[in-house]
């Protein structure tokens, strides 16, 4: 929207695979952009704060503060395992690749599918996504240290894990019509052309799965 910062997506098709280094730079500039600290981070353990979530941090400012930093971290821990240390790990591209062509159905089962699907560095194959999932139960692992002690364990690490990995479809799917709901209402082209570039080119998937490894 102009406020909210969108570094890990890309609207290139074939763009070249990130070093590990660029991976720890872009995972880095995600996770302590100022929109983690003044808008998303508090927004998020406000809601916590009215839902009573981890209720063991208890109520008022101590209670928020607790959420606060459990949030951030939370966060923190899964940007940095998930898009960079385990990407660089299995040589997996950490980035939404926005597809921006085809019907609505079809898109909507890409950008959902790219939570569990990624493209390997070298081949630009699709598979697994390893780094992505890993990252999420990691950073549940982690969060043991800081939750209610009533709270930690194996099953909530898995629960959580997971959890994230399903909201991430969210976060997917905004990735993919944003800019669609952006030119319509607002008159402003967040891809700087490239949609048009784009759809002069040959759909890389030959107009049907667009996780379809046969033209790569």
């Amino acid at each position: 929207m102009g406020v909210i910062p969108n570094f890990n997506t890309s609207y290139v098709y074939g763009a070249a695979s990130l070093t590990s280094g660029q991976k720890f730079r872009l995972a880095l500039r995600s996770a302590t952009d100022p929109v983690q600290f003044l808008g998303v981070t508090p927004f998020v353990a406000l809601i916590g704060q009215a839902n009573a979530d981890h209720y063991g941090y208890g109520g008022g400012l101590t209670g928020y503060a607790k959420r606060y930093g459990q949030t951030f971290a939370d966060n923190f821990d899964g940007t940095i395992l998930g898009n960079a240390l385990f990407p660089s790990i299995f040589r997996q591209d950490p980035r939404y690749f926005r597809l921006g062509r085809g019907s609505t159905k079809r898109r909507l089962l890409y950008a959902l599918g790219t939570n569990v699907l990624t493209r390997h560095d070298v081949t630009g194959r699709w598979e697994p996504n390893y780094s992505n999932v890993l990252g999420n139960l990691a950073s549940g692992g982690i969060s043991n240290l800081y939750l209610p002690k009533d709270e930690r364990g194996f099953g909530s690490t898995i629960s959580g894990g997971l959890t994230v990995t399903a909201e991430g479809g969210i976060g997917s799917l905004f990735q993919e019509f944003w800019p669609d709901i952006s030119r319509h209402f607002f008159h402003k082209d967040p891809t700087n052309g490239m949609d048009a570039i784009n759809r002069m080119k040959p759909d890389p998937s030959g107009g049907g799965n667009p996780f379809s490894n046969r033209n790569k």
